[in-house]
């Protein structure tokens, strides 16, 4: 008994001076953090209201994370909702997507879209597989693919290696094609052996010289590789028209300097357009060059915002012969996503997808170019309504990026631009890389495409056509601020057609 008496009595005191020590040490930091308050200058409020005022950045930074899982519906969350993340989520997973009761997407809002099914829909026995589409018919080497819903542009270097290799895999299974971003061909795009398309940004880091410009023996040695099928020059990024890509030097490791003739360490800043296009005819020349040059496909990307140039390019197209021009049209949306941007630009310029791509499909078609030139389509596409409505528009391809970074596990962290991304996409710290298994996220990647298509399909079949590039704007309604809808064929007529160039 007398043990046990002294051992409790040890215990007690031993708990005793814990506490005393935690509490001791809690009041030693906020003594510390008074005086660094109170006699600091840089915050108002901590100088005033000293260490209490530190709260409010906590609940301010902590405010996102509780409103996404706790205070946001399911419908009113920005730039992805609680719904659309979701299907994305079960996409990838290849799980039950179907929910019950009834949908919670309010249908009255103008601007919401949605199509009109006919009495006799597709039978599973008349569904057909989607159309091959060639993309450069007057290339050496023409890019043929059935695919639908494309991976976009995201850079080695924003984007980690584990997440590159899971893309590259994932696309190969799903038969789609990855796009390399502006920030060069690295071996981890090439490691699934997926179709790649190499955008080729204002910097032109993988093909340039160091004093800047086209380096060609680059070039032939990009197009070398079989897995590469198009060459896509950037014009403008959705989110920063106007600005060229930002790569902190955060995330510039001695791979990734190299890949794009860079320092370590150093922000890989490039310039807000190619230096050498000052006109239409300049733009021209370069994708001739770069045809001529690689043998293959050759497109822009372009964020719209004014459009004349396009009628210019169309004109310019048609005087030159119509094997002059680009052989596909990303048209990016002012709703797109970025690694990095700045406010001024994500937030008010440029010119959203659902205007920008019904007005470049029918300038191309005014000018008798639309068969010519294909059409992806590109921003804030990343579920079956969206895809669906561009296939409508008239887009021959769609792709997304943030689509395929909820595939591999993204949770709208909002920290892309940090290297600080909790689920291992957007960062190089090889702690927080762990958690991202390439070969578990390849799967999802694939799921996440075939998903979709089924899904398009099932739109498709409603509407009465085979397969999703047989949708027309005619099976689409636009709700109006009255609150009625309006065929999306009456809202964007049919163009008239100039008279053909002798």
């Amino acid at each position: 008994m007398e043990q046990l008496s002294a051992f409790a009595m040890n215990t007690i005191e031993g708990l005793s001076f814990l506490f005393i020590f935690v509490v001791g040490s809690v009041l030693a930091w906020i003594v510390i953090l008074y005086v660094i308050d109170r006699f600091q200058t840089k915050s108002t409020l901590r100088r005033n209201y000293p260490v209490l005022a530190r709260f409010r950045y906590i609940f301010e930074h902590m405010g996102e994370f509780f409103r996404q899982y706790f205070f946001a519906h399911d419908r009113e969350e920005m730039p992805f909702n609680r719904a659309e993340r979701s299907w994305a989520y079960r996409a990838a997973k290849n799980v039950d997507s179907t929910i019950a009761f009834g949908s919670s997407r309010d249908v009255r809002l103008p601007g919401t879209v949605y199509f009109v099914n006919c009495p006799f829909p597709t039978l599973s026995s008349e569904a057909a597989e989607p159309i091959e589409v060639t993309v450069g018919p007057y290339c050496p080497k023409p890019y043929k693919t059935a695919s639908l819903f494309n991976i976009s542009g995201m850079s080695y270097g924003a984007i980690s290696i584990p997440a590159v290799r899971a893309l590259s895999h994932g696309a190969k299974m799903a038969g789609v094609w990855m796009n390399t971003g502006e920030g060069g061909l690295s071996p981890y795009h090439l490691e699934g052996g997926a179709d790649i398309v190499f955008q080729i940004g204002t910097a032109k880091f993988g093909v340039r010289k160091k004093e800047g410009g086209f380096d060609e023996k680059k070039l032939k040695e990009v197009a070398a590789h079989d897995a590469v099928k198009m060459f896509e020059i950037k014009l403008s990024q959705g989110a920063k028209p106007g600005k060229g890509g930002i790569l902190p030097g955060a995330k510039v490791n001695a791979e990734i300097a190299a890949i794009r003739g860079l320092e370590i360490g150093q922000d890989a800043i490039s310039p807000n357009r190619h230096p050498e296009v000052n006109t239409i005819t300049d733009l021209l020349d370069m994708i001739a060059h770069v045809r001529e040059v690689t043998g293959k496909p050759v497109g822009i990307k372009a964020v719209i915002g004014a459009y004349g140039w396009i009628e210019t390019l169309c004109e310019e197209i048609n005087r030159r012969g119509i094997e002059s021009a680009p052989d596909f049209f990303t048209v990016d949306s002012a709703d797109g996503g970025t690694g990095a941007a700045p406010m001024s630009l994500i937030d008010n310029v440029g010119i959203p997808i659902k205007e920008s791509l019904p007005l470049v499909v029918d300038l191309l078609k005014k000018h008798r170019l639309r068969d010519r030139i294909r059409i992806c389509a590109s921003g804030k596409l990343i579920n079956p309504s969206e895809a669906a409505w561009a296939f409508c528009a008239g887009a021959d391809f769609v792709n997304s990026a943030r689509g395929y970074m909820f595939a591999l596990g993204c949770i709208q962290a909002l920290q892309c631009n940090r290297n600080t991304c909790p689920t291992g996409i957007t960062t190089h710290n090889r702690k927080l890389q762990y958690g991202l298994d390439p070969k578990d996220k390849a799967t999802r990647v694939m799921h996440y495409a075939q998903n979709m298509q089924k899904e398009l399909s099932i739109i498709a079949h409603s509407c009465g056509v085979a397969d999703p590039r047989q949708l027309q704007r005619k099976h689409a309604r636009i709700v109006l601020a009255t609150g009625q809808s309006v065929s999306m064929d009456d809202l964007y007529p049919e163009p008239e057609v100039l008279a053909q160039v002798a």
